[in-house]
């Protein structure tokens, strides 16, 4: 009956203006307050601020700040070898497999479109049919921001507008279409070895995402799906480099080829990931 409210209370919820109205706060310089709410968050959550580049709460000005920390630099070592693919995110494998149909598996009882994840566009979702699937939930504890899987150069990123659903594991049960219907940017990558879609979904008190080549994409105005054509610049990032960050929780979705890339046997639903250790191997 309480997972049965918690969901009717994710429909009522007036998702935007909550969490556009958090984000403000989380961005305000409020002295003891914010320095109060982080330190009752890092209780809360039991987040390891021993392997934060700045350990001391008081430090931050902005709960923002703590919440996108930087981690020391020899706490996430790039441990993926040439021919495999760098964990991405600290997180929680929600689920990993192929992409059927232009589907893409959610929970038991629930899919999602490819193309429509990836904003709508034939041109868009074409290089990945009957490929791979990454579905990774980041938890509040976890680190933050998003590091590149592989070598690749940026080709395009959409601003998908949508709804703003918690994206935690009991709504991605019982929320048809969830990652699809969210509020998300995608990031199109080329690669050595083929098309890479990094899709960073938005949720319920997600304040922003931000991308390291654009800084702040979400939230946006608008309802139309916003494209940036980057094809013609040289934006490339290195295997472990960071892409992108989320100030406030979520998920990301990574697509692959067909035929193109094993994930590791340890990613099955639910099992932890820590950034740097093996992703997958290429084929």
């Amino acid at each position: 009956m309480l997972d049965q409210l918690k969901i009717a209370g994710q429909y009522l919820l007036p998702k935007h203006l909550l969490s556009r109205l958090l984000g403000k706060l989380a961005s305000a310089e409020a002295g003891g307050l914010t320095t109060f709410l982080i330190e009752a968050f890092i209780k809360k959550y039991q987040v390891n601020m021993a392997e934060a580049l700045d350990s001391n709460p008081s430090n931050y000005k902005t709960f923002n700040d703590f919440f996108t920390r930087a981690l020391k630099e020899d706490a996430r070592p790039i441990l993926a070898q040439e021919n495999q693919l760098a964990m991405p995110v600290d997180g929680k494998v929600s689920q990993v497999g192929q992409i059927t149909q232009g589907r893409i598996f959610q929970a038991k009882g629930h899919d999602f479109s490819a193309r429509e994840l990836l904003g709508g566009f034939d041109i868009d979702v074409a290089p990945f049919d009957e490929g791979s699937f990454a579905n990774i939930y980041l938890a509040p504890k976890d680190y933050h921001r998003i590091h590149m899987p592989v070598a690749g150069k940026l080709e395009k990123m959409l601003f998908v507008p949508g709804d703003l659903f918690s994206v935690n594991p009991l709504t991605a049960e019982n929320i048809p279409n969830l990652f699809a219907r969210n509020e998300r940017v995608v990031a199109l990558f080329t690669t050595e070895k083929g098309p890479l879609a990094m899709v960073l979904v938005g949720a319920t008190i997600v304040a922003s995402i931000e991308t390291v080549w654009a800084g702040t994409v979400a939230p946006a105005n608008g309802k139309q799906v916003q494209v940036w054509d980057y094809s013609e610049q040289n934006i490339t990032l290195e295997k472990g480099e960071e892409m992108g960050r989320f100030k406030l929780g979520s998920t990301i979705v990574a697509l692959f080829p067909k035929d193109t890339v094993t994930f590791s046997e340890h990613l099955t639903p639910g099992a932890p990931t820590r950034l740097g250790e093996v992703f997958a191997s290429y084929q």
